[in-house]
């Protein structure tokens, strides 16, 4: 029997499953017959990126390093394959990403909006059996590449990412987030006479460059969206600020003024010692910057008219010891008027640009907001994902996210 996994999900492969030395990918969708999809496995190193362009496995280079690309399998019902000989992965290759992309969709306005039922699975190579599967849902728009899942060492152990983060620009700006690049090709020359010599024209004044931009703000505007923060000397990453920032409105009927919103700003944590936990006002779980977890909540904004909004910090001096905080928010008290609340979330690390995620994508039905998802990036810095997605309260949230945390009710 397998494993379901869901975005943002990691699970146990060779752990779970001893002496395992070869896996099989399996990965399918529906889509139009217009639309053409392609299928790749990045192979990549500490640094997020590959070593060199031959670390690129796909139907024009479908071997490397213990990686092999299957262009028309004959099981499963899977579109495409790789078989993955895990012994032969060289060591410097920390993670293979397996990517689907349409082939010219910016040209042809073809978007993943159009595709349905995508999934990943990994299967035993003998038996054909699913050990892993990730059904990736419909959840994009008008992006024309998607890093579908990661395959990522873990010590001595091999576990899979359900990362399902689409964006656009297709296979050339996924091989660029990667450290591969395509250069488009020159078009060809128009046939005619030949040149006539003319003397040639004046060499043009100096142009001036521009002044560099100093970015002080990222946006990260679609879901999916990742950045890492700036990388500095092991223990010397610093604190790391996320502050939670709404618009508090109040109308003014017949008896007067109706109470604003309440939002909660808190965090899910899981350390590499295996402690998970949750940092809220809700149950007066404030947490700590000095010993575990290492991270603290300033206070609790009862009205959203504080200047400064709510703040958890977070000791990134103690990089090594997170495996994984989730970012969310949660109407305490008020309306779900999430298209009200106008709710902006600001992450600042110093020395580098905040990053901000905006809460403009409202589901008013639902009480709770998966804002961010941060990762330790191999203890050198922390990556930041885009979520902005909506549950009925903490349980679904767990459950969604793979916490397998218990949940009772609680007060402030």
């Amino acid at each position: 029997m397998h494993i379901s996994v869901v975005k943002g999900q990691k699970a146990d492969v060779t752990k779970t499953n001893p002496g395992l030395t070869k896996i099989g990918i399996g990965i399918g969708w529906n889509a139009p017959a217009s639309h053409d999809l392609d299928t790749s496995a990045f192979l990549l190193g500490a640094s997020g990126k590959v070593d060199n362009d031959e670390q690129l496995v796909f139907y024009n280079n479908p071997t490397k390093n213990g990686v092999s690309f299957i262009d028309n399998p004959n099981q499963g019902g899977d579109r495409k394959q790789f078989s993955i000989q895990l012994t032969g992965v060289p060591a410097n290759v920390e993670k293979v990403a397996f990517t689907l992309t349409i082939h010219d969709g910016e040209k042809l306005k073809q978007q993943f909006s159009q595709v349905t039922q995508a999934y990943i699975r990994i299967f035993h190579p003998e038996t054909g059996q699913d050990m892993l599967r990730y059904e990736l849902g419909n959840h994009f728009s008008v992006e024309t590449a998607i890093v579908v899942g990661e395959l990522y060492r873990y010590g001595a152990e091999w576990k899979f990412s359900a990362i399902g983060s689409g964006f656009s620009g297709g296979l050339k700006a996924l091989c660029g987030n990667f450290g591969i690049e395509v250069k488009d090709e020159p078009s060809a020359p128009v046939p005619g006479p030949a040149p006539v010599q003319q003397t040639p024209p004046p060499s043009p004044p100096p142009v001036t460059p521009p002044t560099p931009v100093n970015l002080t703000k990222i946006e990260l505007k679609k879901k999916g969206d990742r950045i890492s923060l700036e990388k500095k000397p092991p223990g010397r990453l610093g604190e790391i600020l996320i502050n939670l920032n709404w618009n508090q409105k109040k109308s003014t009927g017949f008896f007067g003024k109706s109470k604003g919103i309440d939002l909660d700003l808190a965090c899910l944590y899981e350390l590499k010692n295996g402690e998970k936990g949750v940092i809220q006002a809700l149950g007066n779980r404030f947490g700590s910057l000095t010993r575990e977890p290492y991270i603290a909540l300033d206070g609790d904004d009862r009205t959203g008219s504080v200047k400064t909004g709510e703040n958890i910090r977070i000791n990134g001096n103690k990089l090594a010891e997170f495996e994984r905080i989730l970012v969310f928010t949660f109407i305490y008290e008020g309306a779900t008027t999430w298209s009200e609340a106008d709710g902006v979330v600001s992450i600042k690390q110093d020395g580098g640009p905040d990053i901000e995620v905006k809460l403009n994508e409202h589901d008013n039905r639902q009480g709770m907001c998966a804002i961010a998802l941060i990762r330790n990036q191999n203890n050198e810095t922390f990556s930041i994902e885009r979520l902005v997605q909506y549950f009925s309260g903490h349980k679904q949230l767990d459950e969604a996210f793979g916490w397998g945390m218990r949940w009772v009710a609680g007060s402030k």
